[in-house]
């Protein structure tokens, strides 16, 4: 699946400040049309909405966690393909681990910069 930097993006982030640094990086990587949900439930109803490209989503939020919206989108037929990468502030490896048992295509750590971000989205759509 070829990288394309036109494709809509959902950012999935309680935290406001993250949203709008993860919005600067993807838009220094070339992506123009990147949206922004505050919880898992808000991200579910706008991909119910709107066919994203690539979802990039905290782990930790209520009412309904990043890890809860990843098994909602893998169980959901016409949502379980979109790409999905998974941020978070721990590394713990069960979280890890569980992230790639419900279907997650990459991970990523905080704090990460730009160059991050491209190598994890590069890697889910094999650039």
């Amino acid at each position: 699946m070829a990288l394309n930097l036109s494709m809509p993006v959902l950012v999935v982030d309680d935290y406001k400040t993250m949203v709008r640094i993860i919005r600067n990086l993807l838009k220094q990587l070339g992506f123009s049309e990147i949206d922004d949900a505050s919880d898992g439930t808000d991200a579910f109803a706008k991909m119910k909405a709107k066919k994203y490209g690539l979802v990039i989503s905290d782990w930790n939020m209520e009412p309904m966690t990043g890890y809860e919206l990843l098994k909602e989108v893998r169980s959901d037929e016409a949502l379980s393909k979109t790409p999905f990468i998974m941020v978070t502030a721990e590394s713990k490896t069960e979280n890890v681990i569980a992230a790639k048992k419900a279907g997650v295509n990459n991970y990523i750590v905080k704090p990460f910069n730009a160059q991050t971000l491209k190598s994890k989205i590069d890697a889910v759509f094999g650039d």
